[in-house]
């Protein structure tokens, strides 16, 4: 039996699925929403490669990718990952996440973070869950840091960006002791509409 098996979160009007590649016109649609492929600092597929980012995520031993989905329309939202799946020291990492513009500052991440979150130290039992984030994704490492995460620091010249340039990465953790912290100030957050 595999850490992370297949399972289906939601909360809020929010779905969280196994990625498949019945998503894949989703996807392209959502990247589409905001042209997210020509950002610099972010993973999200151009339209011809959405298929193959798909057939990648599925192919990776170490990841389980999820597609975001509106629940009262099935709109595909984006996608996010656990990776970096470490069942030995019970440790995932979150990402490979990224939203369709419209839906971005919105509830839709604190939510997915949330449900993931809750997920990994609720029921897979995590001592940590960690993040990593492009050091010019400013907009990336102020959304973790809101979650609760605390910044553990850079790994210099640790991986190519898509312009094959080469990028230091900014890493991110939270312990399962400031899990319940992060949740009352997730919850906290959504109630007030202030997403994180």
């Amino acid at each position: 039996m595999a850490f992370v098996e297949p399972i289906t979160l939601r909360d809020r009007g929010v779905r969280l699925e196994p990625l498949a590649l019945s998503h894949e016109e989703g996807l392209r649609l959502a990247a589409a929403d905001g042209e997210l492929w020509k950002l610099r600092v972010t993973s999200v597929p151009e339209p011809q490669d959405t298929r193959a980012y798909i057939e990648t995520a599925l192919a990776t031993r170490d990841r389980f990718a999820f597609a975001v989905v509106d629940e009262a329309t099935n709109a595909v939202l984006g996608s996010t990952s656990y990776h970096d799946i470490l069942p030995a020291a019970r440790r995932v990492e979150i990402g490979y996440t990224w939203y369709r513009q419209s839906v971005q500052r919105s509830h839709v991440n604190t939510t997915c973070k949330l449900l993931m979150m809750g997920h990994a130290f609720d029921t897979l039992g995590c001592n940590v869950v960690g993040w990593r984030t492009d050091n010019y994704n400013f907009a990336s490492q102020k959304a973790i840091e809101r979650l609760g995460a605390k910044k553990d620091g850079v790994i210099r010249g640790h991986a190519l960006r898509r312009d094959g340039t080469i990028r230091d990465t900014v890493m991110y953790s939270m312990r399962a002791g400031e899990w319940p912290e992060a949740r009352a100030q997730l919850l906290y957050l959504l109630e007030r509409n202030t997403p994180a």
